[in-house]
């Protein structure tokens, strides 16, 4: 098993914003961060100020996951290169294996050839968010040798009587 980024195409992009828009706004939903009535002008926002170029957009790279031997498509990789502290380092928007393909190592190996691109950009560390309720990408964050840098926590209290 075997996978390759290719810079994804601008079609490619539209196909990927029209789902990832959506769900990232219900990410914001499930994890009490935004209202049901706010997120989706909330997300597509966010994106437009990120990719404002599209595929195109200063230190956005936007990859196609491609296994080359089974000459298919099997998700996407969304890192930025940035400066934060004095520090030259990439953050991690997004990555998504298609349903079909996931459990199969994909992830893990998009994360290493990320790894090669990261440095060769000059960029000596790796940012990420994952949403406390997504436990599948973060032992998988985990494997790879990403720790904990900030945690939020909440507690629904009941609404009790007086």
């Amino acid at each position: 098993m075997m996978v390759v980024l290719e810079p994804m195409t601008e079609a490619e992009l539209q196909s990927y914003l029209d789902f990832a828009v959506a769900d990232y706004a219900q990410e914001h939903v499930k994890s009490g961060r935004w209202s049901e009535g706010e997120a989706l002008a909330l997300a597509k926002k966010q994106y437009a100020e990120l990719l404002p170029a599209g595929v195109a957009s200063p230190q956005q790279y936007l990859f196609t996951l491609v296994d080359p031997e089974q000459q298919r498509k099997v998700g996407i990789l969304w890192f930025a290169i940035e400066e934060r502290r004095g520090r030259r380092g990439a953050f991690v928007y997004d990555i998504r294996i298609e349903e079909a393909y996931r459990h199969q190592g994909y992830g893990s190996q998009a994360f290493r050839e990320m790894e090669m691109k990261v440095r060769a950009l000059g960029a000596s560390q790796i940012g990420l968010h994952v949403f406390g309720h997504n436990q599948v990408a973060l032992e998988m964050y985990q494997k790879l040798g990403y720790v904990a840098t900030n945690i939020s926590m909440v507690k629904e209290l009941d609404q009790m009587q007086q």
